[in-house]
């Protein structure tokens, strides 16, 4: 997941995090430091704004283990506010490392044929020597994928070639 791999990433830069049950992960930035035009996929930015209102449950400091929402990185003196572009390349990295290269813009979901900013690449038809049709779905489609496995990135699709698998 993209959350795990910026964490995993971010390492000792990282400020505290909450794990909610669901396995999502939410940092915590200074307000007003992210910028909207952040676009990454399967990421969400909890921001205030005129027209939409977010709530977030803060568990109590001790809680530091799941399954219900808890604190994955503890808050410490040292470690309270993520440095929101640190946050940024890191989720940046995790999502080319997990989806491949971002396509250049909008891709229709293959399930429910509307437009997303972030297209996930979900099946790769590839010959051998270039890739064919890439089948894209939005954050919320793509693990509705019919193939029996996770989705794959775009960098695996020749090696699933070679394989033999689609």
């Amino acid at each position: 997941m993209v959350g795990e791999r910026a964490l995993k990433t971010l390492g000792d830069q990282t400020g505290a995090v909450i794990q909610d049950m669901y396995g999502t992960l939410y940092w915590l930035v200074k307000v007003g430091s992210i910028e909207r035009s952040w676009q990454l996929r399967g990421v969400r930015l909890l921001a205030e704004l005129a027209d939409e209102s977010t709530y977030l449950g803060v568990p109590p400091v001790s809680w530091t283990t799941g399954p219900r929402s808890h604190w994955r990185v503890p808050l410490g003196p040292d470690r309270y506010l993520t440095h929101p572009w640190r946050l940024r390349e890191a989720l940046a990295e995790a999502d080319r490392a997990e989806y491949g290269p971002m396509p250049d813009g909008r891709q229709l979901c293959y399930h429910c044929q509307l437009p997303t900013d972030e297209p996930i690449p979900v099946d790769v038809e590839a010959r051998t020597d270039h890739v064919d049709k890439i089948t894209y779905a939005c954050p919320t489609h793509a693990p509705l994928y019919p193939t029996g496995q996770q989705p794959r990135t775009l960098t695996s699709a020749p090696a699933t070639a070679h394989e033999g698998r689609r």
